[in-house]
């Protein structure tokens, strides 16, 4: 399907061939005749149920409705990850298919002097700004969380590098003009629950960090229009911080004199608060999810990859934090016995994927685990256990890839 375009009511629909299609795949992958996914038990790498849907490639299915859709491992490869690529993360059932771009409207109001209700080529006559950043799933690598906890049975892919233009937030709020005592803005978007019992998705940022120059109100992504799976016509770009907090479709900006208390602040995207904690013995308090964690992956070779003996292996991967940025990246040949430093590429930025690259000929034949750990500038790693939490959150352990030389 084409990209949104700048027609004023752009239609994102399926056909009947398309929904013939989609159903044909969802029931080899495993997807429920009531058109919700039944929750993987495997872990990722056992089951690989592949979908695709409008705008996007084949992707793997974690959940269709609401849609959850993984990147094939290959699109790590570039430094930016395309489009038509890019993870798929809704909550709510009824995701938006149409927006009328006549009628559409983003609205800021609240503890502010001025409301506001902006179109879409109102916020494009704003001065724009644009940033490198990554956009990752709170729960990315949940599925290779032991135990296994509940929720979406992510693998790695639920992640992606973009570059992002809009409108600074701070912008839009200092034209509303705060009023005193503002302590929270709230960004609500599009996306409703199948019940009115269902909590509506509204995630809140505190003020100074709502006011900070990089956090955009982003009407394109990669130089395209927002796909509409991944937040068209405008969506929240919270450079440094989990997705969670990216509203798509985003419709509602509201200045708060007090802290927000709804379901997805408070009961949900929690992690322990200065204490660690296990399945029997369960962290006493708790806080929002927050920045994400120094995270490395080497993408190629590829796990399970069988490679030649004695000739030169090139080994390439990402990294990235929570806006630090990565100082160092390691690789091991031998299970983390001995590490050697990767050559950094390009910086495009702070709050994107660093690539990094390195040489290895192996020496002799036989499996070989290889390891990448990354330093970012603030001198955080990664930890070589992983450290659990209910909630599969936040997984940065330094990853194994097997790999046999023949």
């Amino acid at each position: 399907m084409d990209q949104p375009d700048d027609r004023p009511d752009f239609r994102f629909r399926l056909t009947r061939r398309q929904l013939l299609r989609w159903g044909t795949v969802a029931g080899i992958a495993g997807i429920g005749s009531n058109g919700c996914s039944r929750r993987i038990e495997q872990a990722p790498a056992e089951v690989e149920p592949y979908l695709r849907f409008p705008g996007k490639v084949a992707m793997r299915v974690v959940n269709d409705r609401a849609p959850c859709l993984e990147t094939p491992w290959r699109y790590y490869r570039e430094d930016l990850t395309p489009n038509e690529a890019f993870f798929v993360r809704w909550h709510l059932q009824a995701i938006p298919t149409a927006v009328d771009l006549r009628t559409w409207r983003l609205r800021v109001g609240g503890r502010v002097n001025k409301p506001l209700e902006l179109s879409l080529d109102d916020l494009k006559r704003m001065k724009a700004t644009s940033i490198v950043a990554v956009n990752q799933c709170s729960g990315n690598s949940r599925g290779y969380f032991e135990p296994r906890v509940p929720g979406g049975q992510w693998g790695h892919g639920a992640m992606g590098n973009a570059r992002w233009t809009g409108v600074p937030l701070c912008d839009l709020l200092k034209r509303a003009d705060l009023k005193a005592k503002a302590e929270q803005v709230t960004f609500d978007g599009l996306d409703e629950g199948p019940l009115p019992s269902v909590p509506d998705f509204i995630k809140a940022l505190d003020v100074p960090l709502a006011l900070q120059p990089e956090v955009l109100v982003a009407y394109e992504m990669n130089g395209k229009p927002l796909p509409m799976l991944n937040g068209f016509p405008v969506r929240l770009v919270v450079p440094g911080y989990f997705a969670t907090y990216w509203i798509k479709s985003l419709t509602e900006i509201n200045v708060l004199p007090h802290r927000f208390d709804g379901f997805w602040m408070q009961k949900a995207y929690l992690l322990p608060a200065n204490a660690d904690e296990s399945p029997h013995d369960l962290a006493k308090k708790v806080a929002p999810i927050g920045r994400m964690v120094v995270r490395s992956f080497l993408v190629r070779p590829e796990a399970e990859e069988r490679l030649p003996l004695g000739k030169p292996v090139a080994l390439d991967g990402l990294a990235f934090d929570g806006g630090e940025g990565i100082k160092q990246v390691q690789f091991s040949t031998d299970g983390g016995s001995s590490w050697s430093d990767a050559k950094l590429g390009d910086d495009l930025g702070k709050f994107s994927f660093r690539r990094w690259r390195a040489e290895w000929t192996p020496p002799e034949r036989g499996s070989y685990a290889l390891q990448v750990r990354a330093v970012n500038a603030a001198g955080q790693t990664q930890p070589t256990k992983p450290i659990w939490n209910r909630g599969g959150y936040a997984q940065n352990v330094i990853e194994t890839v097997r790999v046999h030389v023949v």
